[in-house]
């Protein structure tokens, strides 16, 4: 495998990582059809805003999230909602798999 090849490898997992935790997935789902403040997603989403910071700039430096600041107030964003097409076929899968369980329990009588 070539360098270049070993890197495009490394960008594309370094950008699965950042999407690989539920608060962010949270985050970016909470984002969808609006912009919000930090104070805002603390209330909305109960999550401490230390921890919620650091979610927030790992989505930023990642490019899924893009911030303003107005006064002292910092509004976070979703800067491409292609990222949509990406984590829906992740739900369809996961809802293929639970439906595949599902009828695997109610064939061994257990559901």
């Amino acid at each position: 495998m070539s360098k270049n090849e070993e890197m495009v490898f490394k960008i594309k997992a370094d950008f699965l990582k950042s999407l690989a935790h539920p608060v962010r997935l949270q985050i970016i789902e909470y984002l969808k059809d609006k912009e919000s403040s930090v104070g805002e997603m603390v209330k909305n989403l109960s999550v401490e805003q230390s921890g919620l910071s650091k979610h927030l700039a790992i989505l930023r430096q990642s490019g899924i999230l893009s911030s303003r600041q107005e006064k002292v107030t910092v509004f976070y964003s979703v800067r491409d909602h292609d990222i949509f097409k990406i984590l829906r076929p992740i739900a369809e899968i996961l809802a293929k798999r639970l439906k595949e369980g599902q009828e695997i329990l109610t064939h061994l009588g257990i559901s």
